[in-house]
């Protein structure tokens, strides 16, 4: 039996990630872009996977830069999530509007108010299929408030995710 792409994607649907804004800056120029593939690889030392479409206005950026920071999206900031997932169809520096950025270590925007921000060199980048495969070992972490509430991207929407609970 061969699974269709449709097939594929719609039960990709049922399987809710954390968003990410993925970000870079350095000679080759600013860019970002909405991820929901990212995992841990490693503690030792302390390295992400992503992964982004090879064809990506963001991905000869990230390439030549080096660099990427997962600022890991808080459900407050839904709106910068679809800046950066291209639904507003703005210029790639527009994007930087949305939101408040610092820089971090290896010279990438972090998130101000992010759950979680992962600033990395990147040490290998993989080819499959139409997507591309990024290593990245993590320099610097930001963490948010243990009050912030994650966003999770299920059945193709941004869900809001962690209640507070009333001890």
């Amino acid at each position: 039996m061969t699974v269709t792409r449709q097939e594929f994607r719609d039960a990709m649907a049922r399987l809710g990630a954390a968003v990410n804004i993925i970000t870079t800056d350095g000679p080759a120029g600013r860019g970002g872009f909405t991820a929901s593939a990212v995992c841990s690889v490693t503690d030792e030392p302390p390295t992400l996977l992503l992964c982004m479409n090879r064809n990506a206005t963001a991905a000869p950026l990230l390439k030549a830069n080096g660099t990427v920071c997962v600022n890991v999206v808080a459900a407050a900031q839904k709106e910068t999530a679809m800046v950066f997932a291209g639904m507003t169809r703005c210029a790639m520096e527009e994007r930087f509007l949305a939101g408040h950025w610092e820089t971090g270590k290896a010279g990438d925007p972090m998130l101000d108010g992010a759950v979680a921000a992962f600033d990395c060199r990147v040490t290998e980048i993989l080819e499959k299929g139409t997507h591309l495969v990024v290593f990245a070992e993590v320099e610097q972490i930001r963490q948010g408030s243990d009050a912030d509430h994650g966003l999770i991207y299920f059945g193709r929407d941004y869900h809001p995710v962690g209640v507070s609970s009333g001890g």
